[in-house]
């Protein structure tokens, strides 16, 4: 209740309950870019200052990995559980934007901390631009290990005879698998080119400049920039969940007559994922606010960066599945109700 009586959570509300009875009322996209890009930016100079105080210690060594491995981990679950109920490329689709992160449930997670005073590394800023490229990358190879074999299918069924097998050997052999290299290649993804595409996207490189700045001017910096990344961040956090509400309510509507496993797995999902993050936060012995920000990374859904690269890199998903799964119901949960949650586990768990 203490977390749904934050201005910036209500403002949130206020926006669902405005998308909701279809209000008019809207925030113009070059105003949202900016307020995104305003957040990245306070966020990374918050995390550099940290760093300039605490250094690089072998506990952000290992809240890094953790990162990196849940990075990994959870678009290799989503995948296997999801290709049993949807088409490959949904799957793939719907893996990818679970596996991947969501930066202002991340920056709300933070504020929440602040407000809890609970200590927090600065890093954990890191890990979050960490975790943004993995699932996007294997979501590619996903998807051209599809293609091709849909190709070999298709290569096999039209060179075998009616009513008999074909025997592919010899030249015939050679054609049939150029065959099915040119229709991978025609119509595959390069993974240089999305990966180039990750880590020079404007947005994470913001974040990161900011953290170097923020490394680099210290104190003194922090006492300069704390009117724009300080004073303001507050009110910036909910004008942007504001928004944030209204698209979340427009796209609770993408999801009406999809398949209930797949509803679960938006809900239940995040909740394996934060699990997860919380089990190697336990081995590893990372300190409670870290363990809370990486349970909340883990169990967090892109809605931004993943669906832009895969209505390109993978048309035959179902953008309005992935894209609606992640705003319309992981986004809402995981603001009003999933945050507190996770830090309060933490908290317990770990102390």
């Amino acid at each position: 209740m203490q977390n749904i009586l934050d201005p910036a959570i209500l403002f949130f509300v206020f926006g669902v309950l405005a998308g909701a009875v279809r209000s008019n009322l809207e925030i113009p996209p070059a105003i949202s870019r900016f307020l995104s890009l305003y957040l990245l930016m306070a966020l990374g100079l918050k995390g550099g200052f940290a760093l300039s105080h605490s250094g690089l210690t072998a506990s952000v060594g290992l809240s890094l990995a953790a990162a990196v491995a849940l990075a990994i981990a959870v678009p290799l679950i989503g995948y296997n559980i999801l290709r049993r109920f949807v088409s490959g490329f949904d799957a793939a689709a719907v893996a990818a934007t679970y596996g991947s992160v969501s930066a202002v449930t991340f920056v709300t997670a933070v504020q929440y901390l602040e407000n809890q005073q609970v200590a927090y590394g600065g890093h954990m800023a890191a890990a979050m631009a960490l975790m943004e490229s993995p699932a996007i990358i294997m979501a590619i190879v996903f998807a051209n290990s599809l293609r091709q074999q849909a190709s070999a299918t298709a290569t096999v069924s039209a060179v075998m005879p009616p009513g008999g097998a074909a025997v592919l050997s010899g030249p015939g052999a050679t054609l049939a698998a150029g065959a099915g290299s040119a229709t991978g290649g025609k119509h595959g993804v390069s993974v240089g080119k999305i990966l180039h595409e990750s880590f020079t996207d404007g947005a994470q490189l913001l974040l990161l400049g900011a953290m170097v700045v923020g490394i680099v001017t210290g104190d003194a910096g922090k006492a300069a920039m704390q009117p724009f990344s300080g004073d303001l961040f507050k009110g910036m956090l909910s004008f942007f969940l504001l928004d944030m509400g209204l698209m979340a309510a427009r796209n609770l509507m993408q999801i009406r007559g999809k398949s209930p496993v797949l509803v679960a797995y938006a809900v239940l999902g995040p909740l394996l994922h934060a699990t997860l993050a919380l089990t190697l936060a336990v081995l590893l012995h990372l300190p409670t606010g870290d363990a809370a920000l990486l349970m909340v990374l883990a169990a967090s859904a892109s809605y931004i960066a993943v669906p832009a690269v895969l209505r390109y890199a993978m048309p035959e998903a179902t953008p309005s599945l992935y894209f609606g799964l992640s705003l319309g119901v992981t986004f809402p949960l995981n603001i009003l109700f999933g945050i507190p949650l996770y830090v309060a586990v933490a908290r317990a768990v770990l102390g």
